[in-house]
Parts: C-alpha cells; sequence; structure tokens
C-alpha cells in the first residue's frame, strides 16, 4: 500500500464567515495539493472545521438554537465556500463527526491509562474569547488585561492535565536535529527560543460540563469535556484513523469506522465510494497560520510522541493579511470579501492574486490598486494577450494549422521549467510564479522582436514566420500546464483554445514538442477581459 502525499490546512473554527485569510490559507493548500498531484504523486487533501468550545455554545444560546443546529447550519456555509475557491481537498472533516469522536476518547484512553493525565484543582483566570487560562504574567503592567483577552473570569475548579512539561527537553532536541520540521527557519527560532527560556507548564485538556457541555466527553470522567485544542488538533489524525490507515488505527487499535453515509454527509463524497484503507499518516505538511504555532509546534508533537505515532514531517507556517496597510477588523470594516472579489474579478485572478503577491511566511498587504494593476498587467496583457496574439496569427497565417516544429525557445524553456520545479519543491509558491510569468514575458518579447506580422507579408519569409509561430503556440500550451496547480480553469481554457487533447494537470506534458505539425487550433476566446483601471 502507497503512502499517499498527506496535506492539511488547519480547520476553520465556526464563530463568523469566511475571511481572507481561510481563503488565503486553502488557495496555498490547494496548489500544492495540485502541484504534487500533477507530478504523478497520490494526495490526500484535508480541510474542515473546528465546532467544540465555549464561544459555540454561547453563540447558539445567543440564537436560541442547540449547538449542533447552530454548527450545521454554518458547516453548510464553509462547505460553499470551499466549492468557491475550486479546492480539490479529498475530505471535509467536522470535529463533531462521529467518526472524529471515537479516536479522540481512544486516544484519551490510550494515555489515560498510562498515566499522562492527573486531575488538580485550578485557582486563577480564564480568557472567554481565547478560551485558555490566564496567569498573572499575563497581565498588563497596570493590573489590567489586555483587550486581546476578551472577558476575563476568576474561576476555581478541578479539571484534567496532560503532562507536557516532561517533553520539554525531548522536544528541543527534536527540532534541533530536524530543521525541516518548522519552516520558514524564523518560525523554527521562535518556537525554540520559546522552549528554551521558560518552564513548559502542563496542559490542562478539559472544561467541566457543568460550565461548558458542548464538547467531546472524557471517556474515563463523564463530568469532563475535552478542551477545544486537544480535540481540533486530533483531526488530522482522526480522519486517516477512521479510514483504516494502519499507521494511525494501528497506534489506537481499532479499524475504521466511518460508513458511506456518514462520508457523504461530510462532504465526503469521493472517499465514501472507495476503499476505506488508506495510507496516509504521517502527515507531509501541516499549513497553518502564525497565531496557532505554538499549539502545533509545541502541544501536537508532544501528543504524538505520548500516543506512539509518528510526527508529520513540516509544519508549514504562512503569515496574516493586512488592507492598505492597517490590520483587517470586521468593527472598522477593514476587509476583503473573498466571495465578492471572485463574483466582480474571477476564481483564477483571485488564486492568481493571493499566491503572487505574499509568499509563504511573511505578513502581506492587499490593495484593491494592487490587485487590480497584477490583473491587468499581468493576466490579461501578460498572459492574456500572448496567447490571444499567438492563436490569431496561427489562424490568420496558416488557418489555425501548426506548422513544422521549432525548437527556437526549447533551451529556455528547458532552463525555466528546471527553475520553476525548484522553487516548488522548496514551498516557494511565489517564487515559481514569477519563474514562470519570466517565461510569459519573454514570449511576448518574443512576438516584437520577431516581428511575426512583418514576416507574414513576404513570402521569402515563410519558413521563419512558421518557426515563429510554432514557439508562441508550443509556449503557451507549455504554459498551461505550469498554470495549472495556481489558476486551473484558465489552463483548461488554453487547452481547449489549442484544442489539445489531455490535462494540463499532467507535469509531464511540460515537456517541449508537445504540438505536431497539422494539428488544427481553434479560436481565441480572451482569458482575462480587460476591466476599467479608474476606481468605482
Amino acid at each position: 500500500m502507497n503512502k499517499r502525499f498527506y496535506l492539511t490546512t488547519a480547520i476553520d473554527y465556526v464563530n463568523g464567515a469566511p475571511h481572507l485569510g481561510h481563503a488565503y490559507e486553502k488557495v496555498l493548500a490547494d496548489v500544492i495539493a495540485r502541484v504534487h498531484r500533477s507530478m504523478g504523486v497520490e494526495v490526500f487533501f484535508l480541510t474542515g472545521l473546528d465546532e467544540h468550545g465555549q464561544k459555540v455554545q454561547q453563540a447558539a444560546q445567543e440564537q436560541g438554537k442547540t449547538p449542533q443546529a447552530y454548527c450545521d447550519e454554518l458547516a453548510v456555509q464553509w462547505l460553499a465556500f470551499v466549492q468557491k475557491l475550486g479546492l480539490s481537498n479529498d475530505d471535509f472533516v467536522r470535529t463533531t463527526d462521529q467518526r472524529h469522536k471515537d479516536v479522540v476518547q481512544a486516544i484519551l484512553t490510550k494515555l489515560h491509562a498510562e498515566e499522562q493525565f492527573y486531575k488538580k484543582p485550578y485557582v486563577g483566570f480564564y480568557s472567554v474569547r481565547e478560551e485558555t487560562f490566564l496567569t498573572e504574567k499575563d497581565r498588563n503592567p497596570d493590573g489590567t488585561w489586555d483587550a486581546k483577552w476578551g472577558q476575563v473570569n476568576e474561576l476555581v475548579e478541578e479539571n484534567w492535565y496532560f503532562k507536557l512539561g516532561q517533553h520539554q527537553q525531548w522536544l528541543i532536541e527534536y527540532i534541533e536535529a530536524n530543521p525541516g520540521f518548522i519552516q520558514p527557519d524564523y518560525r523554527r527560532n521562535e518556537v525554540l527560543g520559546f522552549l528554551r527560556s521558560q518552564n513548559l507548564e502542563d496542559l490542562c485538556i478539559t472544561r467541566p460540563a457543568a460550565r461548558l457541555s458542548w464538547g467531546i466527553p472524557l471517556p474515563f470522567d463523564p463530568a469532563f469535556v475535552t478542551y477545544v485544542w486537544f480535540d481540533a488538533l486530533v483531526n488530522y489524525f482522526s480522519v486517516p484513523a477512521s479510514l483504516g490507515d494502519p499507521a494511525a488505527a494501528g497506534v489506537l487499535g481499532f479499524r475504521s469506522r466511518v460508513s458511506v453515509p456518514e462520508a457523504e454527509a461530510s462532504g465526503n463524497s469521493q472517499l465514501a465510494t472507495r476503499n476505506s484503507q488508506l495510507s496516509l499518516w504521517p502527515a507531509d505538511v501541516h499549513l497553518i497560520g502564525k497565531d496557532i504555532l505554538k499549539f502545533h509546534a509545541v502541544y501536537w508533537p508532544i501528543m504524538l510522541k505520548a500516543l506512539g505515532a509518528p510526527l508529520p514531517k513540516t509544519l508549514l507556517v504562512h503569515g496574516w493579511w493586512q488592507r492598505d496597510g492597517a490590520k483587517l477588523s470586521k468593527s472598522t470594516g477593514n476587509v476583503v470579501d473573498p466571495i465578492a472579489v471572485i463574483d466582480e474579478w474571477g476564481l483564477d485572478a483571485f488564486r492568481y492574486y493571493l499566491v503572487r503577491e505574499l509568499g509563504i511566511g511573511p505578513d502581506g498587504n492587499w490593495t484593491d490598486a494592487g490587485f487590480k494593476s497584477r490583473y491587468n498587467a499581468e493576466l490579461a496583457n501578460g498572459l492574456g494577450n500572448l496567447l490571444n496574439r499567438s492563436i490569431s496569427m496561427l489562424n490568420k497565417y496558416r488557418g489555425g494549422v501548426v506548422p513544422t516544429p521549432s525548437d527556437e525557445l526549447k533551451a529556455e524553456a528547458v532552463i525555466a521549467l528546471k527553475a520553476i520545479e525548484e522553487k516548488l519543491a522548496g514551498f516557494d509558491l511565489q517564487g515559481a510564479l514569477v519563474e514562470i510569468w519570466k517565461e510569459v514575458n519573454r514570449a511576448n518579447q518574443y512576438i516584437e522582436q520577431t516581428r511575426p506580422f512583418s514576416l507574414a507579408k513576404d513570402p521569402a519569409q515563410a519558413a521563419r514566420l512558421d518557426a515563429v509561430l510554432y514557439n508562441l503556440v508550443e509556449i503557451c500550451r507549455i504554459l498551461a500546464v505550469l498554470l495549472w496547480p495556481f489558476i486551473p480553469a484558465t489552463s483548461e481554457k488554453i487547452f481547449a483554445q489549442l484544442n489539445v487533447t489531455g490535462s494540463p494537470g499532467d507535469w509531464k506534458l511540460a515537456a517541449w514538442g508537445g504540438l505536431q505539425c497539422g494539428h488544427k487550433i481553434g479560436a481565441p476566446i480572451p482569458l482575462f477581459p480587460r476591466k476599467d483601471l479608474v476606481p468605482k
């Protein structure tokens, strides 16, 4: 059984509508998944929802709904968002799925039996917004609480704790010995700095059911429910375990419990019709935002170590978006609505801008002017105009029939392909797009240098015109393959206009010489119609 490339996003907390940050992470993951698929790698791409916790319980109560009904309604909205983004995910997990609950409880049972938990009273403070305990060191110098904590309550209650601290030195040594575990490097250094500078406290893994009923019950003490983060992190493991992955289910000693109806209900119709046993674990990439780094780089590996399960290969950490240099905020109205942008400009234009504007790692800044500029300069004038001119000239001068192949641009295309593959191997998606656009620009320059419209006026230049036209339409065909992970619908349109069979999602087709002499292409259709640059 061959292991698949297993890629996950963070699961989104159902306490609001999807925003730009959610879209960015999902599109990045989709590009990575498509890159691997196009290169012939079997992929399993997971995304989903985090549905337990106090904030969900309170929001449901405020609306006079049960927490489950509240989550079910929001899940419809989030599933529609996934479809709107054109994601190629293989599964969509909800932490209210029975398959997930089974695995969480199996993990809790095993760790409890191995004495990884203990019970003790807690006296201190609790942030309702962040669903976390606070100490005096979290106070401001004047004794107040920072606004980021929201409502802070004083608590006196018993809870169960996970022996996190005893694994601290092991985790430091593991991160030091595995430099690729946390990327980029400065995020790795951030985690190591945290672990080296302070003692790691044990993790409270429960909330009393009397205070919070909306959670997965503790199997060995039903007076408590599982802390939302212990529950949420397990999603990456619970899906492979529920599908019978030996590396995951074997650790817990049970077979797949997911049924076809449940798989279909969770938006997983593809898996519902396939063999339920897959080889997925360990995850190859957990793609997450920088705000949840500690949970994934500290809590999660220690949980897996205690469980006796292999650790994920890479935590790939992206930054945050701003808009016009200011923090995104619903309260101030400084937001970007992904759905509105897609409806106005098209999905591929949105996907392109997200990946081209912001590399994985740093923070980025969305501007409407920047979006429109990239759309018009790079997509409409760059790629779109190249395809339109190339197809139009071949139709005008050669009746749309591909002439004798020519290798004039082959050497440059081969060099570019290698550079692009190197960028993709290092998850530098932005860098890959930069390299691809060098080819777009080179092809447009080639038109200006060779002037096929002038060659067409001289019958003695017929052979030279043939060579130029072949190089132009062939580079357009190759660009469709290179761009498929990023803007798949556009790549399909290019193949359709070139009347090429097969799928641009096959990386092998990026090799030079795919168009054969005598092949008849189609008519040009604008890929990215230009839009007025004047603000509305």
